[in-house]
């Protein structure tokens, strides 16, 4: 925007949109955002070239099947056992008649292809594992499609230590809303950012009341598919939290001006309140190639991206304040992302540490945001200033891990003793 200095994600920075067909790369292709960037790609092929994938590698079927309808340069995976398998299924869709791509495979190879010449990296890996790359892209100068929000969260400090005015467009659907909205004014115009939350699969449900959800409950999102650790911190709104600390560090906005409010019908992805008392609003059907054409295409538009609207049909949006009492973990988060340094990291892996947990029936479901609440406390103060490293964060990430582990093994022992005692009393 127009004030200085510019935030990461600027919708106003000057994008040169006549340089022809992008080359993309695009980093966790098997997922969800990953497999839709390719369906975006492969029906706009005059506007988009993939040259690069990279993925876990266990489905190698289809990164194979990716690699043949893209005809890319170099494929990468992270897991070194899946190479025999990923080259016979390599083989079979190219057959004989053509040469294979190269392959890379271990820990670094996302990095390696985040750095390969290109236009744009989408980084569409979920979790913290997502730094590194993010990290390497915006070194090697390219502009970073960026939908691995944990990498910008956890390692905050480091990517704004990078990452030049506007080299960040952001996929999420709400940061993407909100890149979109703030084209309609300048940087002091804005008087708050509104992110906006569909409430999960318990909206309206007291604290008392979520003591004994299920798993099945907690993965039934009424709104979105997704993946179960997205899922379920769509349910305790930590995904929430974790989304207001990267709107603060992508758009440099104060954590008191940054609200949430909860939007069943997901059709307003977030808006933004100007100083004039005027709103904008981002809104579409929930679709997530709307934000991905955002981020690899700006500041052209993708035609026919997602599906837009049937305005002939009534319908109805609604709009609830947050429950702080029942949801604790967005006022954590504020705290988390106000503390910054290492904090957030610990904030993120503790909280992945417990997903884990509750979808092994090792925690309740609120035992989740009480233990990285807990943890979050124990860590103290965190390493904060320029002379954060990707190792200081990785190092409070394992004692976080570690950690949350800990108490959550604690809490199911006590559990199960409680438990054990009912029957034996029965």
């Amino acid at each position: 925007m127009s004030d200085s200095p510019a935030p990461l994600a600027d919708p106003h920075i000057a994008f040169d949109p006549s340089e022809g067909r992008r080359d993309i790369v695009v980093l966790g292709s098997t997922g969800s955002i990953g497999t839709q960037a390719i369906d975006l790609v492969l029906r706009n092929p005059d506007r988009f070239r993939v040259t690069a994938l990279s993925a876990a590698g266990g489905r190698v079927g289809l990164l194979a099947e990716q690699a043949r309808q893209l005809r890319v340069r170099t494929v990468a995976v992270a897991r070194e056992d899946a190479v025999p398998a990923l080259r016979e299924a390599l083989k079979a869709q190219y057959g004989t008649a053509e040469p294979l791509p190269e392959i890379l495979a271990g820990p670094d190879a996302a990095t390696e292809v985040a750095a390969s010449p290109c236009h744009t990296v989408l980084n569409g890996i979920t979790g913290s594992i997502g730094l590194a790359p993010t990290l390497a892209a915006l070194e090697a100068g390219r502009t970073l499609a960026l939908a691995n929000k944990e990498s910008l969260i956890v390692g905050g400090p480091l990517v704004k230590a990078l990452a030049k005015p506007g080299q960040i467009i952001p996929v999420d659907s709400e940061h993407a809303a909100l890149f979109q909205a703030l084209a309609g004014g300048t940087r002091s115009d804005v008087r708050k950012l509104v992110v906006t939350a569909s409430g999960g699969p318990f909206r309206g449900r007291t604290k008392t009341e979520l003591a004994g959800v299920t798993r099945e409950d907690a993965l039934a999102h009424p709104t979105w598919a997704m993946g179960p650790v997205i899922t379920v911190n769509s349910a305790t709104l930590v995904n929430k939290g974790l989304e207001v600390i990267e709107a603060h560090l992508l758009y440099d906005i104060p954590f008191d001006r940054i609200e949430v409010v909860v939007h069943p019908q997901s059709y307003v992805h977030s808006m933004v309140e100007f100083t004039d008392g005027s709103t904008l609003a981002q809104a579409t059907p929930p679709d997530m190639r709307g934000p991905i054409a955002i981020g690899i295409g700006w500041p052209e538009r993708v035609p026919d991206a997602a599906p837009a609207f049937d305005w002939s049909k009534a319908s109805t949006w609604e709009f609830f304040p947050l429950d702080n009492d029942a949801f604790p973990s967005v006022g954590l988060a504020r705290h988390v992302g106000a503390l910054a340094g290492t904090a957030p990291a610990v904030f993120n892996a503790a909280n992945e540490e417990c997903v884990d947990a509750f979808l092994a029936g090792r925690l309740p479901f609120t035992g989740i945001v009480d233990t990285v609440a807990e943890v979050v406390a124990e860590h103290g103060t965190p390493r904060t200033g320029t002379s954060l490293t990707v190792a200081d964060v990785l190092e409070a990430e394992t004692w976080a891990r570690a950690r949350a582990r800990e108490i959550a093994a604690h809490a199911s022992a006590a559990q199960a003793a409680v438990q054990a005692t009912a029957e034996a009393r029965a």
